[in-house]
């Protein structure tokens, strides 16, 4: 009976596993793409988006970090960062920061010179497929977490509907600019872009200090 219960949390862990390193790579690969697809239309807010998915890859590799030390030392540590981890929050933090600061002055002088995107279509495209991935991912973090009992992955699901939450604001503003060729609402969904990353850069660094990150928050 022992070994039977070990064996299901060594399955969940490897679970966990999976999920933080599909997290990862995911997360490099959108970014490449939003990046480049930003630039050549001159999209601010999914040139943005991309660096924001940046930035969360270095927040996931403290994440698939922290699942390696939790699967060898028990979940009795897992409210214990190590130096690792805590040097990535910092990091993440600190770009979340930098980000925010750019986007927003980016923003506004997109929205004095009245530059506008060639299109946002790409814009749609990447926040549906970014939409669903995040779901399914969100929905199996979420049954990885309950069964373990785990608030570290709790957590790690919350911050991922962050993420689905910086989709969405794209997917407005990119289906906005389409439907009225407004040149600012580009800039506007990247301001909101911006505040998301304001918020994830606090939370990081207050993760870092050992304090509750509201990503740890209920998810209903």
């Amino acid at each position: 009976m022992i070994d039977s219960v070990d064996n299901n949390i060594r399955k969940l862990y490897k679970l966990a596993y999976i999920l933080a390193c599909i997290t990862i790579f995911y997360n490099f690969f959108e970014g490449l793409v939003s990046v480049f697809l930003g630039f050549e239309d001159e999209t601010i807010s999914l040139f943005g988006f991309g660096l924001d998915s940046f930035v969360e890859v270095i927040s996931g590799i403290g994440i698939w970090h922290m699942i390696i030390r939790i699967q060898k030392q028990g979940l009795s540590v897992e409210t214990n960062s190590d130096i690792f981890e805590r040097q990535a929050l910092r990091i993440t933090g600190t770009a979340f920061y930098i980000l925010f600061a750019g986007l927003i002055i980016s923003a506004i002088l997109n929205i004095f010179s009245g530059q506008k995107p060639e299109t946002t279509f790409w814009g749609i495209i990447i926040s549906i497929v970014s939409i669903a991935s995040m779901w399914l991912l969100i929905h199996y973090k979420l049954i990885t977490a309950s069964r373990l009992g785990s608030k570290a992955l709790y957590a790690d699901a919350a911050c991922t509907k962050t993420c689905m939450m910086l989709s969405f604001t794209l997917l407005i503003a990119s289906v906005g600019y389409e439907l009225t060729g407004i040149g600012y609402i580009d800039s506007l969904g990247a301001i909101a872009i911006a505040f998301f990353s304001f918020k994830e850069g606090k939370e990081a660094f207050e993760k870092s200090r050992g304090c509750a990150c509201s990503c740890s928050c209920s998810l209903s």
